[in-house]
């Protein structure tokens, strides 16, 4: 029997022909269930690169059907149900993260056509066109990657596309991570004496107390509740978190109950003596004033309530330390101008920031690692020492001072 032909004479191997209606190539298979499919090209040379690569998927035993059928957005859907146990906080962040960034954007297309440079055309696309943050992209990396990998483990496709995109990103991106750095000693002690000092922002003065004291994370703070202050054994609880966001299906945001963000951050805060203060302050404070305690999710007696009777919410507290940065350093250009002298200026600083700065002075006066990483309530030592943990330059010099003590004795 003669093999067929196209019409520049190339012979056709089994299961190719052209079709009569258009002149396109065709070739015909079964796949893994037996079921008969097609893939078509205009080019004799593409569509057997096709063929290639669909009979390297048969011998692989991928999916085919849900290779040729599955979006990136159905994908992404279908691994958020396998996340058992995800705080709703969480879960909630997730998608917000994926329907701002990605749903609408490339979510349509089928998962198996994305290439390592798709990705790269994408995450580039957000950082400059979209301009976010390099942070913000790693969010969005950390849902893309685990989907694309449940993708490779359900033999949907071969590789993972995004399998060092953020590496070869932060080469060429042109932007650097955020750096988060701690308020110096300096800086704590005019931030703090300034609202001490001033007659409005004075009743800030046991809220920064306590998160600068603390190391709290900003739903552990505004959770806190009464129970959970032990003030003869001057201990702090921490054994939930308040998380203020909008469920899906949901049409207001509000308040929800959750555990610690992690395992580790279930535990018990030594109270510094400033901490003990400012906590007595907080109890005047609401014995002296007619306080309706709000009930969320079951819990109540809460520590800090603002003047509407209801819990902080951390977006206000990160408005009010703008507003106290922004009114103390135009003070104190001012001060400086009459005084002809260089302004002494505080850096605009968010509320994790507080965090950040008791993580550091910690590890400054601490050398046991466990306890530094059991009152920051984290998994490991590396996230303390990698993210928290900022080497200022007078505690360089101090340490070099030691060191150099030691060292002259022998050179």
């Amino acid at each position: 029997m003669e093999a067929r032909k196209d019409n520049r004479g190339r012979r056709l191997k089994k299961g190719e022909f052209v079709r009569k209606s258009d002149g396109r190539f065709c070739f015909s298979y079964s796949d893994a269930l037996g079921r008969r499919r097609y893939i078509y090209d205009r080019d004799l040379l593409s569509l057997r690169e096709k063929e290639e690569e669909i009979q390297r998927d048969l011998l692989d035993g991928l999916d085919l059907y849900q290779r040729n059928t599955a979006t990136l957005n159905a994908t992404f859907d279908r691994y958020m149900k396998t996340k058992y146990g995800l705080r709703g906080s969480s879960e909630n962040g997730y998608y917000y993260m994926y329907d701002h960034f990605v749903r609408n954007s490339i979510g349509d297309r089928l998962i198996s056509s994305f290439k390592f440079s798709d990705i790269m055309q994408f995450y580039l696309k957000l950082l400059k066109e979209d301009d976010i943050e390099l942070a913000t992209l790693d969010n969005v990396h950390c849902l893309l990657h685990p989907t694309f990998q449940m993708a490779v483990r359900d033999d949907i496709i071969r590789k993972n596309p995004t399998d060092g995109a953020m590496a070869e990103v932060c080469k060429c991106g042109g932007k650097n991570r955020n750096s988060r750095e701690a308020l110096t000693m300096d800086q704590l002690r005019t931030f703090m004496g300034y609202i001490a000092s001033h007659p409005i922002f004075c009743a800030w003065w046991p809220i920064f107390v306590v998160l600068f004291g603390t190391g709290l994370r900003a739903g552990e703070f505004v959770g806190l509740t009464w129970d959970d202050i032990d003030m003869e054994k001057r201990t702090i609880s921490v054994n939930h978190s308040l998380s203020y966001y909008k469920k899906r299906g949901e049409k207001i945001c509000r308040m929800h109950v959750h555990r610690p963000k992690t395992d580790a951050g279930t535990r018990l805060i030594p109270m510094l003596d400033s901490v003990k203060l400012a906590f007595e302050m907080a109890k005047e404070e609401l014995e002296g004033c007619e306080y309706d305690q709000p009930v969320i999710d079951g819990l109540t007696n809460f520590v800090f309530l603002n003047k509407y009777s209801t819990v902080h919410n951390p977006q206000t507290l990160n408005r009010e330390i703008k507003c106290i940065v922004a009114h103390y350093n135009a003070e104190e250009e001012k001060r400086a101008l009459k005084e002809k002298r260089d302004p002494v200026l505080l850096p605009d600083f968010s509320l994790h920031i507080c965090r950040h700065t008791f993580a550091t002075r910690l590890v400054e006066v601490c050398t046991n690692l466990k306890v530094i990483t059991s009152i920051m309530g984290h998994k490991s030592v590396e996230t303390t020492m990698d993210i928290y943990a900022d080497p200022s330059e007078t505690k360089n010099n101090e340490i070099m001072g030691l060191l150099s003590d030691k060292m002259d004795d022998v050179f």
